[in-house]
């Protein structure tokens, strides 16, 4: 009993104790809010003070600064005003300049009209003075001015013409003087260095025989040996009176030559028949391949010249076996393109250009009888076909005068090529041609008026002219000379340069008595 008791008074103590710390608590609690409103009051209170503090500081530094920038402003515009002043009193002190210019210049006008008129009128007096003494003049010479004036053109003139032509006549002396001088020492100095060890070859093959009694062998039974090595090389064999040889005749130099090399074998060998030509002719024939193409080689050693097409090598190995004249094409070639060199050395051209120029220049001639046209064409189209430049297509075209020169190393290959073909011994010429142009130098010179005799001499190449004193006078001469050389130019062909020689020659005789 006295526990229930017990307990329920200590549970009514704690709810009692509850109660009470719930109500503390409150009371605790609601004090607490009601401080803290008051210090928010407060709070605000302040902030609402110390921001109107502040708005009226700010309200006082934005006046200040006003008041400051409306006093920069005003010493700006003040200072502006000043400028203004200045620079527009500068300009009426410039207006007032001008002004006075004007007036200067207004003045002086009307100073120059006042001389202008005074000058047209001075003018007009000294042209009426002048046609009042030429018509004096015209009365007391007889003629008119235009009549002097034609009279005095026609004199000066004639004297224009005489001074000129003298003129000329010296300068031609001292270019050609000096041309020739120096052209001499180049042609000299290049010969010199390129001194040929050839002259001139045959164009006909002979082949020794070792006795009579081989030609019978090569002609054959009924003929058939002859037959066959002329069908098989295409070349004819000549078998005369010519003691112990035979003469091989054919226009292609190259089958000529296989027909030799063939035939030399055979009377070596002395089993001369049909199975046994062909085989030598054949075997000849890769022989003489060979042989073009170590000659065609050895042109481009000898001439430092590289680089060209296997086809163009093989094309030059030909020319060995082609003559023109007399003289070997192969060896004519590489002698151009030496002299071509060095006069190019000389002159300070292209030595590459000239030198590969000259070693091209004929290379035509070695199919001319297989195509037509001139060697200069077709050597040029070859050249085009195997990517030779144009330079060298051009030397190549040019070395004849067919086309007009237009480059140093052109006109060196044609001086090469001309000394090459004239110098004495490089080639032969049939007498018939021989006579033929020298009789055509003397008609050409015996076609001009005023020519009394004309020799050819130095085996034409150099022509003597003898003129009528009275019809060609010493200034005459010189432009004969000049015009028989350029119609000997347009109207013949002919290696080297021929020499035209005018002589006049006036004789005063009378005898004592």
């Amino acid at each position: 009993m006295n526990s229930l008791v017990w307990g329920i008074i200590v549970i009514a103590a704690c709810l009692l104790g509850v109660a009470i710390g719930y109500f503390i608590r409150k009371k605790l609690a609601e004090a607490s809010i009601k401080s803290a409103e008051e210090a928010a009051v407060k709070i605000l209170i302040d902030a609402k003070k110390e921001s109107e503090t502040r708005k009226k500081e700010a309200l006082l530094e934005a006046k200040e600064e006003i008041h400051q920038l409306r006093t920069e402003a005003d010493r700006d515009n003040k200072e502006r005003q000043n400028q203004i002043q200045h620079q527009e009193r500068r300009l009426l002190k410039k207006e007032e300049d001008i002004d006075r210019k004007l007036e200067a210049i207004e003045r002086r006008e009307e100073s120059l009209r006042k001389r202008d008129g005074d000058l047209e009128a001075k003018i007009a007096k000294v042209e009426e003075l002048q046609q009042q003494k030429l018509q004096e003049l015209e009365d007391i010479s007889g003629i008119t001015t235009a009549a002097a004036k034609q009279i005095l053109l026609a004199s000066i003139e004639d004297e224009i013409k005489h001074e000129a032509a003298i003129l000329i006549k010296d300068i031609e002396n001292s270019a050609r003087e000096e041309g020739e001088k120096r052209a001499r020492e180049i042609v000299a100095s290049a010969i010199q260095r390129v001194a040929a060890d050839h002259v001139a070859e045959t164009t006909v093959s002979v082949v020794a025989l070792p006795n009579e009694e081989m030609k019978g062998r090569i002609i054959g039974r009924e003929g058939r040996n002859i037959r066959t090595l002329e069908t098989l090389t295409g070349i004819d064999l000549i078998i005369d009176d010519t003691p112990e040889a035979v003469i091989l005749s054919g226009f292609d130099p190259v089958r000529r030559e296989i027909a030799r090399v063939a035939l030399e074998k055979l009377i070596l060998d002395g089993r001369i028949q049909p199975g046994r030509i062909e085989e030598m002719v054949e075997k000849s024939r890769k022989e003489v391949e060979q042989r073009i193409w170590d000659e065609g080689e050895q042109a481009t050693f000898d001439t430092n010249v590289h680089g060209l097409h296997a086809e163009l090598i093989k094309l030059l190995g030909r020319l060995k076996f082609r003559t023109s004249y007399g003289q070997n094409v192969l060896k004519h070639s590489i002698e151009v393109s030496h002299l071509a060199g060095v006069m190019a050395a000389e002159l300070g051209a292209d030595i590459t250009l000239a030198k590969r120029g000259g070693l091209l220049h004929d290379i035509g001639k070695a199919i001319d009888h297989e195509v037509e046209g001139s060697h200069t064409v077709i050597g040029a189209d070859i050249a085009r076909k195997y990517k030779e430049s144009p330079e060298v297509l051009h030397c190549i075209m040019a070395h004849h005068g067919d086309i007009e020169v237009e480059s140093l190393e052109a006109a060196l290959v044609q001086a090469a090529d001309t000394i090459s073909a004239a110098r004495p011994g490089a080639r032969r010429e049939s007498l018939e041609y021989y006579i033929k142009r020298l009789q055509k130098l003397e008609e050409i010179a015996d076609s001009f008026d005023g020519v009394e005799k004309s020799f050819a001499i130095q085996a034409g190449r150099e022509i003597r002219i003898i003129v009528q004193p009275e019809k060609i006078d010493d200034l005459m001469a010189t432009r004969t000379a000049r015009d028989i050389v350029k119609k000997i130019e347009a109207e013949m062909e002919y290696p080297g340069q021929i020499k035209v020689v005018v002589i006049r020659e006036t004789r005063a005789v009378d005898y004592a008595k």
